[in-house]
C-alpha cells in the first residue's frame, strides 16, 4: 500500500478519522492542563579561604585555593539536600524543589544552588532564601567545631539568583507522546474499519470467471471434430470423378450414337476419349 492509497482510505473513512483527531486534540489539551510549565532559577557561590590563610597573599582569598575547600563544598551541598534542610527552608517560606551540587567542570569549590517550581515569582524568592541559608549553614558547621573567626572558611556569591526560566521540555515531551498515541490509534481504527468492510463485500459471480477465459480455447476441439469427419486421403480418387455423395449430372447423348451404347467412362488416368474417334 502506497501513500496515495493511504490517503484514499483516510478520505473514504473520514467519519472514523475525524472523531479520532478530535479525541487526540482533547488529549493534548488535557496534558497542557495537567502538566504545568515549570520555572527554574539558579545561583552560583564559591568558598574562599580564611583571612588567616590569605595573609601571605596580602589578604586576597582568590589567590589561595586549597583542595580542602572543594571537600568542604561537597559536604555543604550534601547537607543542603538533606530532609532537615528542606524542612528549614519550607519553614522560611521557600517553595518548590531545591538542589545543591558542585558546579560542572568547575576548577574550584563552586556550588550551584537551584530552585524549581510552577510559580515564577516564588521560584526567585526561594532561590534567594536558599543562597542565604547556605551561607548560614557553612558558618554553623565551623562554629560547632569552635573555629576562630579569622580561620573560618567564607562564602561569596559569584552569580546572584537568576530570573526564572520556563522549562518546557518535559511538558512538550508529554504533549508529543499524547498526540502521537492519539494519531496512531485513529489510523488503526480507520484501517480496521476498512478491512472489515472489504471482507463483507459479496464475491463476484461465477459467470464472470467464465467470461474471463479465452473464447478461442474451444476452437481446437471443433477443428479436431472436422478433421475426424473429413474422409481420409487414400479413399479419394486420383482423377476428377465425383464422389458418391455428390449427384451426377446427366451427360448429353451425341448424335449418331446408339441409345443402348453405354456411356463413356473416364479412363484410369482421368481422360475422356474423344467422340470422333469412337464414331469411326
Amino acid at each position: 500500500m502506497d501513500l496515495a492509497e493511504i490517503f484514499r482510505v483516510m478520505r473514504r473513512r473520514w467519519y472514523v478519522l475525524l472523531p479520532g483527531l478530535l479525541l487526540t486534540a482533547g488529549l493534548v489539551f488535557g496534558v497542557t492542563r495537567v502538566v504545568h510549565v515549570t520555572y527554574q532559577s539558579q545561583s552560583t557561590v564559591v568558598l574562599l579561604n580564611s583571612q588567616k590563610a590569605t595573609v601571605a597573599y596580602d589578604g586576597n582569598p582568590f589567590l589561595s585555593t586549597q583542595t580542602s575547600l572543594t571537600g568542604m563544598a561537597d559536604s555543604l551541598a550534601r547537607n543542603l539536600n538533606s530532609d532537615d534542610s528542606l524542612r528549614e527552608l519550607k519553614s522560611r517560606g521557600a517553595k518548590g524543589t531545591f538542589e545543591a551540587k558542585l558546579a560542572d567542570n568547575a576548577q574550584g569549590p563552586l556550588l550551584w544552588l537551584t530552585v524549581t517550581g510552577t510559580d515564577k515569582a516564588s521560584v526567585l524568592s526561594s532561590d534567594k532564601i536558599l543562597t542565604a541559608y547556605a551561607k548560614e549553614r557553612l558558618e554553623q558547621f565551623q562554629q560547632d567545631q569552635s573555629v576562630a573567626s579569622k580561620a573560618m572558611i567564607r562564602m561569596t556569591t559569584i552569580v546572584a539568583p537568576q530570573t526564572p526560566v520556563a522549562q518546557t521540555k518535559t511538558r512538550l515531551e508529554y504533549m508529543i507522546m499524547a498526540g502521537g498515541a492519539g494519531l496512531v490509534l485513529s489510523l488503526v481504527a480507520v484501517f480496521y474499519v476498512e478491512a472489515r468492510r472489504r471482507q463483507r463485500r459479496p464475491d463476484a459471480p461465477e459467470e464472470a470467471e467464465t467470461t474471463d477465459q479465452d473464447p478461442a480455447a474451444d476452437v481446437p476441439v471443433v477443428e479436431e471434430t472436422l478433421a475426424i469427419r473429413r474422409p481420409p486421403s487414400w479413399s479419394q480418387s486420383t482423377g476428377n470423378e465425383r464422389t458418391a455423395a455428390q449427384p451426377q449430372e446427366p451427360r448429353p447423348v451425341m448424335a449418331g450414337a446408339s441409345a443402348a451404347e453405354p456411356r463413356d467412362e473416364e479412363s484410369s488416368h482421368g481422360h475422356r476419349p474423344r467422340t470422333g474417334q469412337r464414331d469411326r
